[in-house]
């Protein structure tokens, strides 16, 4: 169609974002666009989020290294439910642990206890994981994402872009990935471009 939200990625520039639906900042506010836009991913322009030309003057390169050493899905099995878990998606958001802790402990071995907490809680976590990082299973049920209706790029603070429903030119490839909700590299770091894969996190960047 012709009104669907599309992204594509420019060799060594920036993700170009075709009919946005809704583009969000950091607080949710709506961001003015048009119907084609730039935005930056080498982390280095003076007018984020919108790309202005600063990639070519950084150095930046949108080569994605050999990653499948690092694509592996980890099962965690409760009475009730299964959390599958790629660290290769995983942006660190957080949302884990901030909104169950007592499944989601990345300082306990094994950090995922799905007995630890009520199904209903575990399905609000795996529908906010803006990733897709994390999927669930209840029963003898497939695997899945849970992913909230509407389509919309926003912009996580000091993070990356994060994406609901939004057909990305070159879908997510790792094991597990959903097509549906995803995170892209804002600050040029990612060792997985286009998609983030938390090196923001580690290494303190800052969109300021």
């Amino acid at each position: 169609m012709a009104d669907t939200t599309t992204i594509e990625e420019r060799l060594d520039g920036p993700l170009v974002v075709k009919h946005p639906a809704a583009l969000k900042d950091a607080d949710g506010g709506a961001i003015e666009t048009g119907e084609v836009v730039a935005l930056c991913r080498c982390g280095a322009s003076e007018n984020k989020p919108f790309c202005d030309g600063s990639h070519k003057d950084s150095g930046f390169s949108s080569t994605r290294p050999d990653v499948s050493e690092r694509d592996r899905v980890f099962s965690y099995t409760g009475k009730s439910a299964t959390v599958y878990y790629n660290k290769l998606l995983c942006s660190h958001a957080g949302e884990c642990g901030a909104r169950l802790k007592s499944v989601f402990d990345p300082g306990r071995k094994p950090w995922i206890e799905p007995d630890n907490g009520p199904v209903e809680a575990i399905e609000d976590v795996v529908r906010a994981c803006p990733s897709g990082a994390l999927r669930l299973r209840l029963g003898t049920d497939e695997p899945r994402h849970i992913v909230d209706a509407g389509c919309v790029v926003e912009i996580e603070r000091n993070g990356p872009y994060r994406v609901r429903n939004a057909v990305m030119a070159d879908a997510p490839s790792a094991e597990g990935a959903s097509g549906q909700k995803y995170v892209l590299c804002r600050c040029g770091l990612s060792g997985n471009k286009p998609y983030c894969d938390g090196t923001h996190h580690d290494q303190k960047w800052r969109d300021g």
